[in-house]
């Protein structure tokens, strides 16, 4: 299998890796913007956001909703307007606000860690409902360090990593939006789940900083592949045309938060998967 490349360099903490309508999506934490990344390597700026965290996801119409973590606010596409307010998640907790993920019912899921960024791990985290029609709701709780999140393509559960815990847990969605009692996905002992992506038959790639790496484990927890990377991974997303292709977000750590340090953010990409042959 080839080794990783590397597509983007002199980022400064990226992250939030996300392929879509045939693009690579990624977010530059530190310099607080959204991009795409086309075929021919091209990067475009696409938004700027307040205040990290900066996750994002598209609504069934097509539109853009994006979390600025610390502001505690989820924004939305307009045209001709840019990224305007959707919602304010401060009433259910004054910490960050960190991962999005969308239902194809136009509900929207966001999780909170619970806690400030310097404080002690604790088990505080939580998942928020925004309905289309603008109510808000939580749906979950007591989560250690909530992290990558993504719907099952069924509609039917929501899977969140939890970087503190070293698991993957599932939810069961109800038809009103609102979620059932957590159950075991994987349980990944030893490693910090961040981002995540669903790999294309059932499994999950998840990305992990102290590990330098990204793995991919299938429900119960076996490990089936893992690329080694150089540097801690935030994020990481199955895609290209064929799917078999795994883009990642890496940056030395914990230096890519000091603003003097050299940006050392680079989108890697690795063929994960053979290549159909015609």
């Amino acid at each position: 299998m080839a080794q990783a490349t590397t597509l983007v360099s002199g980022l400064g903490m990226g992250e939030s890796a996300r392929w879509h309508a045939g693009e690579f999506y990624f977010a530059d934490w530190t310099a607080g913007t959204i991009s795409g990344l086309d075929a021919a390597g091209n990067v475009r700026r696409v938004a700027g956001v307040p205040s990290f965290p900066i996750t994002f996801d598209w609504l069934p119409d097509g539109r853009m909703t994006v979390v600025s973590g610390s502001d505690g606010a989820v924004l939305v596409e307009v045209p001709h307007a840019g990224l305007v307010p959707m919602a304010s998640l401060r009433g259910l907790s004054p910490h960050p606000w960190n991962e999005i993920a969308v239902h194809p019912s136009g509900n929207v899921y966001v999780n909170g860690i619970g806690q400030d960024y310097a404080g002690e791990p604790q088990e505080n985290g939580l998942i928020a409902l925004i309905r289309p029609d603008g109510t808000i709701q939580s749906v979950a709780g007591n989560l250690a360090f909530p992290n990558g999140m993504l719907v099952s393509a069924n509609g039917r559960s929501l899977v969140v990593a939890e970087s503190n815990a070293g698991r993957l847990t599932s939810f069961g969605i109800r038809p009103d939006g609102t979620l059932g009692p957590p159950q075991p996905w994987a349980a990944v002992a030893g490693s910090a789940p961040d981002g995540i992506s669903w790999d294309g038959s059932g499994g999950i790639w998840f990305a992990e900083v102290p590990g330098e790496r990204c793995v991919r484990v299938q429900e119960g927890g076996e490990v089936l592949q893992t690329v080694q990377l150089e540097d801690g991974c935030f994020s990481c997303a199955a895609g290209g045309d064929d799917g078999g292709l795994l883009f990642m977000m890496t940056a030395q750590w914990p230096q890519a938060m000091d603003p003097g340090w050299e940006k050392t953010g680079r989108v890697m990409v690795q063929r994960v998967r053979p290549q159909a042959v015609p």
